[in-house]
């Protein structure tokens, strides 16, 4: 043996800090671009503005964190859409703009306040049969009529197993902004990135008839990893 180093300790550093510090989804670029610009002008006039630009800038950058996710690799499940919290856990009708039938499906809505992290997830892998994007109001996103008054948008899909679930991105009181990045037909992983809502907001998870809820009201979930239920195998529901 040598005895030498195996690796350079810069290229380590780095490594770790890609590691530790979360990359940033792109829709943040403008935002961080711009308060960096907005904290150098700001720092020619005066030291304690800067100090407050480049606050508000780091700030920026958590709120558009985009964390890497492992999501479970079990058969038959939903994984949460997003972090937050679990706020409603009831039987509603999914959004009519999908042209489902007007029936009845258990719904868990996760409510994102601004420090979550607000990416949007796929619940499951499976294929995109149906993108809906429908205006509406600014309303509280905690509130239970968000779902039905709010801006929204609504994703359909079919899973690899074979079952049917819905996902709808809801913006909520601050939030004036929904973007979705995926597209009918497309063929989607378990906990892949799929959109984003800025800022406060709310996801709306519908599963199929038969589906064994896993999370309780109050409890926090981790986007792309924390199972939201055990749907029913084929045949069954």
């Amino acid at each position: 043996m040598s005895g030498k180093p195996t690796g350079n300790p810069l290229t380590h550093a780095v490594q770790l800090a890609r590691e530790t510090i979360p990359p940033m989804h792109p829709a943040g670029r403008p935002f961080v671009f711009g308060g960096i610009a907005a904290t150098l002008v700001l720092r020619r006039f005066s030291k304690k503005l800067g100090v407050v630009g480049a606050l508000t800038t780091a700030a920026m950058a958590a709120f558009f964190r985009e964390p890497a996710r492992v999501a479970p690799s079990r058969d038959n499940i939903a994984v949460a859409s997003a972090d937050g919290l679990v706020s409603l856990i009831e039987e509603a009708v999914p959004p009519p703009e999908l042209g489902l039938p007007a029936v009845p499906r258990m719904r868990v809505s996760v409510f994102l306040s601004v420090f979550d992290v607000h990416v949007q997830r796929i619940p499951a892998p499976g294929v995109i049969e149906k993108v809906a994007y429908r205006p509406g109001k600014f309303l509280s996103a905690d509130l239970d009529k968000a779902s039905e008054d709010n801006e929204r948008n609504s994703v359909l899909m079919h899973t690899d197993d074979g079952h049917e679930l819905v996902v709808v991105q809801i913006a909520g009181l601050v939030a004036r902004r929904i973007l979705c990045e995926i597209n009918e037909g497309d063929k989607v992983a378990a906990g892949a990135t799929y959109g984003i809502i800025r800022f406060g907001s709310r996801v709306d998870l519908y599963l199929p008839p038969g589906s064994r809820v896993l999370v309780e009201k109050g409890q926090r979930t981790v986007g792309g990893e924390t199972v939201i239920a055990e749907l029913p195998a084929l045949g069954e529901g």
